[in-house]
C-alpha cells in the first residue's frame, strides 16, 4: 500500500477530487476515458503536501470510481508542477465514438494553440487551466 494513502490529507483530498474527476470524462462515456491533470507552482504543490501526496489522492480518487489509473508527475518544469492521472482501461463499443471524439476535440485544440491559429480557439470542457481552478477551489473547501 502507497505510504500516502492512509494520510488523512490524501483521504481528504481524494474525496475531494472525486466529482472532479468524474467531470473529467467525455460526455455520454459512462466514466470511461477520463484524464486530469493539474500544474501548479512547485512552492504551492509543496504546500499541498507534495508532488507524491497528490499523485497518490489523484490515484485514489481514480480508483474509487474503478479507472485503471496510469499517473504523470513532473516538478521543476518551466510551467512548475503537473501531475495528472488518467483511465487507461479498455473502452466498451457502446462509448467507444464519444471517447474518441472527444480525443479528437482535446487533439484539435492543441494543435489550434500551438500553430497560433487566428480564430478562436475551440471550446475545451476539460482544460488544463480549468482543471487546475476546480482542483484548487475542490482542495480548498476540503481543508487540505
Amino acid at each position: 500500500m502507497a505510504p500516502y494513502a492512509k494520510d488523512p490529507r490524501c483521504i481528504a483530498m481524494a474525496e475531494a477530487l472525486v466529482p472532479l474527476l468524474r467531470r473529467a470524462c467525455p460526455q455520454g462515456a459512462g466514466e470511461y476515458g477520463g484524464y486530469f491533470q493539474v500544474n501548479l507552482d512547485d512552492e504551492e504543490a509543496v504546500g499541498l503536501g507534495g508532488v507524491e501526496l497528490i499523485r497518490a489522492a489523484m490515484r485514489k480518487a481514480a480508483k474509487q470510481l474503478g479507472w485503471k489509473v496510469t499517473t504523470i508527475e513532473w516538478t521543476g518544469t518551466r510551467n512548475g508542477t503537473m501531475v495528472g492521472v488518467q483511465d487507461t482501461r479498455e473502452v466498451p463499443e457502446e462509448y467507444r465514438a464519444v471517447v474518441d471524439e472527444a480525443m479528437n476535440d482535446k487533439l484539435h485544440a492543441a494543435l489550434h494553440k500551438v500553430w497560433g491559429e487566428p480564430a478562436p480557439a475551440p471550446v475545451q470542457r476539460g482544460s488544463v487551466a480549468l482543471m487546475t481552478h476546480e482542483f484548487r477551489a475542490a482542495v480548498s473547501q476540503s481543508g487540505t
